[in-house]
């Protein structure tokens, strides 16, 4: 099974890429799942434009981006929240692709510098994501006041807790992939 980790949040001094890192992590120490992270910031997808299948000569890592999403059984999106929203790195990449994130299972953790960790983006995430066909996860993995919670490896301070908060998380993921994977057969 293989789970894509999307880092979305491509500003300098950004912080919700420290969940990205500790899912990859405990993804693979915990589950049979492997696992890859995408990072927004390394793609530096240029604005969007139009979406991949439309384009006449698409950018190779665009063609990259959009087979590992494809090839990808589910995705956690892990995202900041901007002024009550989507960053728009986000929003891009997910404008970009169509047919990839059809009755994808993604999972949504959402992450803030203070404390109702990026509450305000999920309504907006979950929407964009129901108007192109995504399977969004029922679980959620909020993080508040991201600099307290992570270190710079995304490292927990509270281990524990956050594991427990993981495990539900991911096992929602898994069985929503197990349940996808039936509907296909």
């Amino acid at each position: 099974m293989k789970i894509a980790i999307i880092s979305s949040s491509v500003r300098t001094g950004r912080n919700s890429h420290r969940v990205a890192l500790y899912f990859k992590k405990f993804i693979e120490e915990n589950t049979t799942a492997s696992t890859e992270i995408l990072d927004l910031m390394e793609y530096q997808f240029p604005i969007f434009e139009e979406r991949l299948k439309y384009q006449t000569n698409p950018l190779p890592k665009t063609i990259e981006f959009a087979e590992k999403i494809k090839a990808a059984d589910a995705v956690i999106i892990v995202t900041p929240e901007y002024n009550g929203g989507i960053p728009s790195s986000l929003k891009n990449v997910i404008d970009l692709l169509y047919v990839e994130w059809v009755k994808k299972p993604i999972a949504i953790s959402t992450v803030s510098a203070g404390p109702f960790a990026g509450s305000q983006v999920l309504v907006s995430l979950q929407f964009t994501l129901w108007k192109i066909g995504a399977w969004t996860v029922p679980a959620m993995f909020p993080v508040p006041t991201i600099a307290q919670s992570f270190d710079e490896k995304g490292s927990p301070t509270d281990k524990e807790n956050t594991d427990k908060r993981a495990k539900t998380f991911v096992n929602e993921i898994l069985w929503c992939v197990e349940a996808s994977q039936k509907m296909k057969a």
